[in-house]
């Protein structure tokens, strides 16, 4: 498939705010696609060449654009810049001043618009990869002969994909939909599809499998070392009583609060024949060291490699780990070398860092709580009972000063529950986690098999919320220098696949978090309010941004706001005639910050679904 066609759809996907027309020009993307190619598309409508788990980025800047976009079309860069003042986006800037070249520049005019998905993104793959002294100047080369060569509608997209500013507007699910709507002309496998992906989390491996093989090609897809799972997700419940109701005896576990991480392990003299990572062999990295060490591979709950942070972590894993391969899961949480007291989070997180990690680890030893095993010696756990998983974990754990598996009591009693859950708070820990005995491990889902009990803060909200930044607006008096006055946070709404608004925040953060949030803000900045945001007139933002920044929310209680749309209904009007009127959605009463959650992804914030049972929760109180 030529990349101009390419192009055209993603023309079409532009144009259009609604998901099933979304899933339908995606469905027949896919169908028109060869199998060779539909996994270079998904990973270019995600802007990437690799997958979410790869750590590899393209490292472009507006200002590293402007000189290639220049250097393609002949023009100065302070006329592109300024250009690009006035319209907001590179991509119709190179556009323009293809077409401009077209009429009047022939050299300029794209002669190889003939150019396929394969051989563009090869260009693309060079461009990520490229490091070391004098990198910017080659991929402002690479880009600018590229855009050179293409006509003026691919430009505006082979632009927008390294600067990450596709703003197609629909999430993976939507490519997820498509597929089956490949398929069968509808979401029937949807589920089958999803659960393959929680699994192997690669858009691409997963389409072209079902473009391949169809339904039955997912059959087999089990856990790999170095491929993370999606992490399953706790429902909350608010008492003991209400966890023995609904699941009935269950094992309870303290709920650690540090660095959930999961960990893929496997013996140096181990080597797994059937290993394939879906990545172009320019980019393909070995899964297992050339030295003869053993691999250790430690995952966040958002997919981010974090190997390198937690060197100590690593060395535990090595010498307490007793298979010849394991995926498994665990908290890391500070411990005060002094008192041996677990740390608050806030001194946990000085853990997560890039730079001076050795010096930090012998500041703030990190112990690893393991509580869940996926994968071990080539078998996968993830169906197997809750009760068999932990006894295989305990089996290959050895007790030592690094790793130890999560203290457990299997009980019935709600009284019982809640003397433990006083307990682990005392000690300065969340609360605890109730656990299904029969329970399988639903990769990157939330059910009851594992319920959080967590500590009540004042007001009746008896839990924080985890939401994304959208926008901002700008600051006035004090608060000019910080360049943001409130920002608007929100939700995830899984039936409508938008994410939806619960507060605009403007106290409760100190001068310190304040210059924070606003140099975060800087890299996720866009022009336009996104097509998957739904947000009322009411909250409209000086400066939108894109779902990045994720922030745990306090608040003294859920209520109900006419200018929020979280749960917002639409109805009749009482004259009864055509026209609608709003009911008002949910909003949180005195939202405050609790912290930035770096350890997180938009796609593990709270949906509106948790929000609603909250509500429902808070009104029992």
């Amino acid at each position: 498939m030529l990349f101009r066609r390419l192009s055209e759809y993603f023309t079409r996907l532009e144009a259009t705010t609604l998901r099933l027309s979304m899933t339908e020009i995606l469905s027949s993307l896919f169908k028109e696609a060869k199998s060779s190619e539909i996994g270079e598309i998904c990973y270019l409508l995600q802007g990437r060449v690799a997958p979410l788990y790869e750590a590899i980025e393209f490292g472009m800047a507006d200002k590293m654009m402007i000189k290639a976009v220049a250097m393609a079309t002949g023009i100065t860069t302070g006329e592109v810049n300024t250009t690009f003042k006035r319209e907001g986006d590179l991509g119709i800037v190179a556009e323009k001043f293809k077409i401009q070249n077209v009429k009047g520049n022939p050299p300029a005019c794209g002669q190889k618009a003939k150019l396929t998905i394969n051989e563009i993104f090869e260009v693309l793959i060079k461009v990520a990869i490229m490091g070391g002294e004098g990198s910017q100047d080659e991929k402002i080369n690479l880009l600018g002969n590229l855009i050179r060569e293409i006509d003026p509608l691919s430009a505006r997209y082979v632009v927008r994909i390294p600067l990450n500013k596709l703003r197609l507007g629909f999430s993976d699910m939507t490519i997820l939909d498509a597929l089956s709507w490949m398929l069968c002309g509808d979401k029937k496998y949807r589920s089958e599809i999803e659960r393959a992906y929680n699994v192997r989390p690669d858009l691409a491996f997963i389409a072209k499998t079902v473009k391949e093989k169809g339904m039955e090609g997912l059959a087999n897809i089990n856990p790999q070392v170095g491929i993370p799972i999606q992490m399953t997700r706790a429902e909350r419940m608010s008492s003991g009583r209400d966890i023995i109701d609904k699941i009935g005896k269950c094992a309870i576990e303290p709920k650690y609060d540090g660095f959930r991480l999961q960990v893929h392990y496997c013996k140096s003299e181990y080597r797994n024949p059937k290993s394939e990572i879906n990545l172009k062999p320019k980019i393909q990295k070995n899964l297992f060291n050339e030295e003869k060490k053993d691999y250790v591979k430690l995952f966040s709950r958002n997919l981010e490699d974090v190997t390198k942070m937690y060197p100590d972590v690593v060395a535990g894993v090595t010498k307490q780990v007793n298979a010849t391969e394991a995926i498994f899961e665990g908290e890391a949480i500070g411990i005060n070398i002094k008192t041996g007291q677990y740390l608050p989070f806030q001194e946990t997180v000085q853990r997560k860092r890039k730079y001076n990690v050795e010096i930090k680890a012998k500041e703030i030893p990190l112990k690893l709580f393991t509580f869940d095993l996926l994968f071990v010696n080539g078998e996968s756990l993830l169906s197997q009972s809750f009760c068999q998983r932990r006894k295989k974990l305990e089996q290959i754990v050895s007790k030592g000063e690094d790793i130890f598996v999560a203290k457990q009591d299997i009980l019935d009693d709600p009284a019982r529950i809640e003397i433990i859950f006083e307990d682990a708070v005392s000690r300065g820990l969340e609360g605890v986690m109730a656990k299904k005995l029969d329970g399988v491990y639903r990769a990157g889902a939330r059910d009851f098999n594992w319920i959080k009990y967590k500590k009540s803060y004042a007001g009746k909200l008896t839990d924080t919320i985890d939401t994304v930044v959208m926008g901002y607006d700008f600051g006035q008096g004090k608060r000019t220098s910080f360049g943001i006055g409130d920002f608007l946070i929100g939700v995830f709404d899984t039936k409508i696949e938008k994410f939806v608004t619960v507060a605009k925040i403007g106290t409760g953060l100190t001068d310190v978090e304040w210059k924070e949030l606003k140099i975060r803000s800087q890299k996720f900045k866009i022009d336009n309010k996104p097509n998957n945001y739904d947000v009322d007139n009411a909250m409209g933002c000086d400066v939108w941004m894109m779902p990045k920044i994720v922030v745990e929310i306090r608040a003294d209680e859920i209520t109900r706001s006419p200018v929020h749309t979280a749960g917002r209904m639409m109805g009749p009007s009482k004259s009864g005639n055509a026209q609608e009127v709003k009911v008002a959605g949910f909003a949180l009463r005195f939202p405050r910050l609790e912290r930035f959650r770096n350890d997180k992804s938009q796609n593990d914030i709270t949906t509106l679904d948790e929000v609603e049972r909250m509500y429902e929760l808070q009104k029992q109180k």
